[in-house]
This record gives structure tokens, sequence and C-alpha cells, in this order.
């Protein structure tokens, strides 16, 4: 497969890869996403595995946020990794607390930026989060982290 083959069969896994997170859709999880694909996340001291343990941080997501929403801004992609800025947004009205807080009706709208890797099957192996602001917030004992 040609390089720019490759690269658009990234673009075109990312545009699928919003509808997954929007809808929980597992199966399509599963065609998007490596078995093998290992996630560290805040939510897990382990990794989570393959397209379920993705979508289980959707999941929990859902449960503090039920209408919780990313939408693809923007990307930029090479024949290896995709660069996402998301737009994050949501009502914290779930049954869940989140981050040790109980859901109180606001709204949030933020964005997030993901980097994605592909194996040669055009499968994501890995998902990296730009932390940014937080990561100084979770460092300063402000908010919850790792």
């Amino acid at each position: 497969m040609k390089m720019n083959d490759k690269i658009e069969r990234n673009r075109a896994a990312m545009r699928e890869f919003e509808k997954c997170i929007n809808t929980n859709d597992l199966e399509l999880g599963r065609r998007l996403i490596s078995d093998t694909a290992r996630f560290m996340t805040p939510v897990s001291p382990t990794p989570l595995a393959g397209a379920e343990g993705y979508l289980s941080v959707v999941t929990m997501m859902h449960a503090s946020f039920p209408d919780v929403q990313w939408k693809l801004v923007n990307m930029v992609a090479d024949e290896h990794t995709v660069a996402v800025q998301w737009l994050c947004s949501g009502t914290f009205s779930g049954k869940e607390p989140f981050a040790g807080l109980t859901p109180n009706g606001r709204k949030f709208s933020t964005t997030v930026m993901n980097f994605y890797s592909f194996d040669d099957d055009g499968k994501i192996v890995d998902d990296v989060a730009a932390t940014g602001i937080a990561g100084i917030l979770q460092g300063i004992g402000a908010i919850p982290g790792k």
C-alpha cells in the first residue's frame, strides 16, 4: 500500500472512530482497534486492552455524562499516526460521580488532543492524550490524577 493510501485509510478510520466513541459501538470498535492494543488511562492502574478496554472508558464517561459527545475538529495524519483535535462536551447529569464529584447538572465543553498510532493493518494500537493544563493541575494536587 502506498504512503498516501495509508494516510487516507487512517484519516477515514478516525472519522469512523468518531462514530464509534459517540455511539459506544463495540462491533465498530473491534473493526477499528487492534486486539493487541493496550491503553494507559488515569481511570485504571493497569492498561486497558483492545476495543473492550477502550470503550470501557466511554461507558464510564456516559455513566457520569449521559450526553457526552466528541466532535472531530481537526486532524493531521501520516502513514502511522493521526493527531486529532476533539471538542468534547456533555452534561454532568448521570448516575455516577466523576473524579470524586457528585453529578450537578453542569455542562462542559473542552478541547482535547490525542495521538493515535496505527499498525500495518490500519487498526489503532495506541492512543496518547495530551494533558496540557490538566497535567499541571494533577501535579499540584488540584484535581485527582495518577
